[in-house]
Formats: structure tokens, C-alpha cells, sequence
């Protein structure tokens, strides 16, 4: 499958036999989307009926289940929303920031008829502590060891003790960025795409039509919007920022068409990355993104500024573009003067956050090929667009979640 996101690649290291405790991977290459499909009949993992079966993904490798896990432990919101959107969104016993995470999926989940998100009260699992893990006793530890073992207090032995007495792991995180894993961790490692990831839990909770559905849902979507994306001569210079919270004038950027899922909705979208050659202080050594001041994004002065945040309850849309406005550098920014300043929701997204992303991006980019943007209006809910200038069928995408396909 041609994908948004750069095919899945090896870390930057050899990996010729994958171990993982009493786990061996088995088979060379990965799978693209399109090899993802279909396997919900082929008696492969993610085929239905009773006992044991395992499902593979690096860094772990192979994976065995006697059954379907039940209570899910998860850290960032990629896996938690894979979760949500095979149905098991009330299966979540903890998550990174859970009223951060809640604000923003009820903003979406509202245009999904029947689909809601409750997740008040979740262990806030980032950094996770050991003790809690053991406390908690969940089926499956949705969240890659890998980054588990950048946590203070965490090592190799502590990461195996959780998966032989509790549960085991299964979750790929530097894939976001294609970030270095730790150097113990990148021999066993490799990058994986979005929907790569998505169809490999699916197959944990022997989900395979719900995944196939979701997939088919949205490659039908890419395949519009690449068949209208206008001339790269004619497309708009962007930049993707995220304001700070606290009046101290910090900003970072982020690269719109950087390899990993986090650009896993703009990428696609082709347009002229901004801050695609920005350097500054706090400049991410591996590209990804790049601590901005004023003075440097007037430099980069994109047509288009895609603010990160303020679909939660954490940032305001309004109060943002009043302050770009009134300031004496950021008022000459073309963006600023054109009125284009537009609201995005996270990067850490999973499978319906992309959906969502992709069709709010396209309309803020080109309005010209996919309909005007509604435009976003702090504390509501992703605005109402008409059926027919829609990227991608919401009731359809309820139905799969609520399991009615």
C-alpha cells in the first residue's frame, strides 16, 4: 500500500533474529496495509473462535494469548485510541494524562453516533510505577517496553518481572518519529506506519473485520483527496506550532512531512513544510521538531498556521490568535494578516484521531478542493460539516466501533 507514512523501516541497527524473553519473531519482512487485510478468515491471530494464539510486533516480538485480553493498560493516546476504536474504549484502566486525553476524543467521538469516552479517574500512567502495574493486574500492557524503560525507576529486569507475573507487553511507540529506542532496546526494534501498528493490535483482540473496515474506511478517504490534491507549485507553505500554556512567549514546531505517525495526517497532505529547514535553539538533533521565538517563524512565515492544543481543554483558540494579532512580530506573519490560523488536535493519534485530522487538514489547506473549514470554536465539538463535503462516512465508522458491521 502506498502509504502516508514512510514504509516501515528497520532501526538503524541489524536485527537478523528477534528474542524477547521465551519469544521468537518468525518472518522477514512487514506487512504493508493491504497485506493486513483480509486475515480475519485466514486462521492467522486475529481469527475468531477459542484458545491460545500470538501476535508479533517489534520490540517484543512473538506474543502468545490463551484469550481476548480484557482489562488494557495503556500510556500514549495512539494506543489508547486503537482501543477505543475496536470497542474497547471502557476496557482502559490507565492512560498519559486522562482528563487531557478525555477532553480532546469528546470532541470527535461527538460526531460518532453511540461512541462516547469516559475515562475520568485513570491511572495517569506516565511515568508508570511497578507497584501500580502489579496493583492494576491487567490482561495487557498496551505500550511499548521500549519506552517504559526511559522511565525513572525502570530496568530490563522490571520490564520482564510485569510481563511474566502480570501481563504481557505489546505497543510501538518510537514509530511516532522514528526516534532512537534505547540502546539496549535497538537491536530488537523497527519502525512500523500508523495503520501498521493499528492492524497488528487488532489482531491481539482477535478484531481483524473491525480493523478491516476502519482500514478500507480510510484508504477510500486517501485516494480522494489524492486525486484532488492540486499542482505542488500551487500548494501553501504551512508550519504545525504548539503554543505554551504559561504566558511565557515558548513555542515549538514540528515538521509537517517528517517520516512516523505523528505527521501521519499532514504528510499526505503535501504541503510546503515551513520549518522544513528551521534551525534554533532546542533544535531536535534527529529533525522532528525545533524550539521556536517569533523572529524565527516570521522567518519561515508560512501561509498557514496549524496550532496544536486547543481542542482541549488546556488551550484557547481565540485567546491564541488575539495575541498573535497584537504582537509586534507575529503580527506580520502572513498567516496572522491572511487569517489563517487553524485549530489541530494531537499528533499521538491513533486510527480515528487520523481520520478526523486528515479531512480537518485537507479543508484548512486546500478549502478550494475539499470545502471551507467550519473553523473550530473553543469548547465545542468538531464542527458540523454538510454530508457531502465530508471526507469519510461517520455513521459508518460508528457502526464498526459499536461493533454493528
Amino acid at each position: 500500500m502506498t502509504d502516508d507514512d514512510t514504509t516501515a523501516t528497520r532501526a538503524p541497527t541489524r536485527r537478523d533474529t528477534l528474542k524477547y524473553g521465551s519469544a521468537v519473531a518468525v518472518g522477514g519482512g512487514l506487512a504493508g496495509c493491504s497485506d493486513l487485510l483480509g486475515q480475519s478468515e485466514s486462521g492467522r491471530s486475529d481469527a475468531t473462535g477459542d484458545g491460545a494464539y500470538t501476535v508479533e510486533m517489534a520490540p517484543v516480538g512473538e506474543v502468545s494469548f490463551e484469550s481476548v485480553p480484557e482489562d488494557v493498560f495503556t500510556i500514549l493516546g495512539h494506543h489508547a485510541d486503537m482501543a477505543l476504536a475496536l470497542g474497547r474504549g471502557d476496557a482502559l484502566n490507565a492512560m498519559h494524562a486522562p482528563g487531557y486525553h478525555q477532553s480532546l476524543y469528546r470532541k470527535f467521538t461527538h460526531r460518532l453516533d453511540g461512541v462516547s469516552v469516559d475515562w475520568e479517574g485513570l491511572y495517569a500512567s506516565w511515568e508508570p510505577t511497578k507497584e501500580k502495574l502489579i496493583e492494576l493486574d491487567s490482561d495487557v500492557h498496551l505500550a511499548d517496553p521500549a519506552k517504559v524503560a526511559t522511565a525513572d525507576g525502570w530496568d530490563e529486569g522490571d520490564i520482564e518481572e510485569v510481563r511474566t507475573s502480570v501481563g504481557p507487553w505489546f505497543g510501538n511507540t518510537f514509530s511516532g518519529s522514528h526516534e532512537t529506542p534505547p540502546s539496549e532496546w535497538t537491536d530488537r526494534y523497527e519502525y512500523y506506519t500508523l495503520w501498521e501498528i493499528f492492524g497488528k493490535v487488532a489482531r491481539v483482540f482477535r478484531e481483524g473485520r473491525r480493523f478491516e473496515e476502519l482500514a478500507a474506511i480510510r484508504n477510500a478517504m486517501r485516494s480522494t483527496i489524492q486525486a484532488r490534491l492540486p499542482p505542488e507549485s500551487e500548494r501553501p507553505s504551512a508550519a504545525m506550532v504548539l503554543f505554551s500554556t504559561s504566558d511565557d512567549g515558548k513555542m515549538w514546531g514540528y515538521k509537517l512531512n517528517h517520516p512516523g505517525y505523528y505527521a501521519a495526517h499532514s504528510r499526505p497532505l503535501g504541503a510546503t513544510d515551513a520549518l522544513a529547514d528551521a534551525v534554533g535553539p532546542g533544535y531536535g538533533e534527529d529533525g522532528r521538531n525545533i524550539t521556536l521565538d517569533y523572529e524565527l517563524l516570521l522567518e519561515a512565515d508560512p501561509d498557514v498556521l496549524l496550532v496544536l492544543g486547543p481542542m482541549t481543554a488546556y488551550h484557547d483558540i481565540g485567546e491564541i490568535r488575539a495575541n498573535l494579532r497584537t504582537h509586534e512580530v507575529a503580527s506580520e506573519l502572513t498567516a496572522v494578516q491572511e487569517g489563517r490560523i487553524y485549530t489541530q488536535g494531537a499528533r499521538r493519534q491513533g486510527p480515528l484521531l487520523n481520520l478526523f485530522q486528515t479531512e480537518m487538514t485537507a479543508k484548512q489547506l486546500y478549502p478550494e478542493r475539499f470545502g471551507q473549514w467550519p473553523g473550530y470554536t473553543d469548547g465545542d465539538p468538531y464542527p458540523e460539516i454538510p454530508e457531502d463535503e465530508r471526507l469519510f462516512d461517520r455513521q459508518r465508522v460508528a457502526e464498526i466501533i459499536d461493533g454493528r458491521v
